[in-house]
């Protein structure tokens, strides 16, 4: 490794000890469909976005995400050696990507087939307290 790719990653490394995220690979729904239930919890206090995930209409989706904010909330616990307080973390970025397509053939009329795309997504979450979140 180069010393300047060294150093990059080097610092890259360091700013990552102050972040604290957590990453769902692979989820086999659609990267619409979860986009749908993380953009109910974008920027909300996480004891708020878990009362919304909670109760949200899209279970599936919901109860995966909530899982995931549960587990960005204990890495930010762990890191920080403390409980989380009331009103002290927050949801400050999320986004989803497009992960694997599984193409499929579905028999069709007349000797044909037509594509079927199972589409999976890639869920990022990232918590951080107010003075952070002001900086986004």
């Amino acid at each position: 490794m180069g010393a300047r790719k060294r150093i990059s990653a080097e610092k890259i490394k360091e700013a990552r000890k102050t972040m604290y995220f957590a990453k769902l690979r692979n989820v086999p729904t659609s990267p619409r469909k979860m986009r749908l239930v993380a953009d109910l919890i974008r920027g909300m206090e996480v004891n708020r976005a878990l009362g919304v995930l909670k109760f949200c209409s899209k279970q599936v989706a919901a109860g995966r995400l909530e899982k995931l904010l549960r587990s960005a909330i204990a890495n930010w616990e762990q890191k920080n050696e403390r409980k989380a307080e009331d009103g002290e973390l927050y949801v400050t970025t999320i986004f989803v990507d497009g992960g694997a397509t599984l193409k499929r053939m579905r028999p069709a009329p007349q000797g044909r087939g037509y594509r079927i795309r199972k589409r999976s997504n890639h869920v990022t979450l990232f918590v951080g307290s107010k003075n952070t979140n002001d900086k986004n």
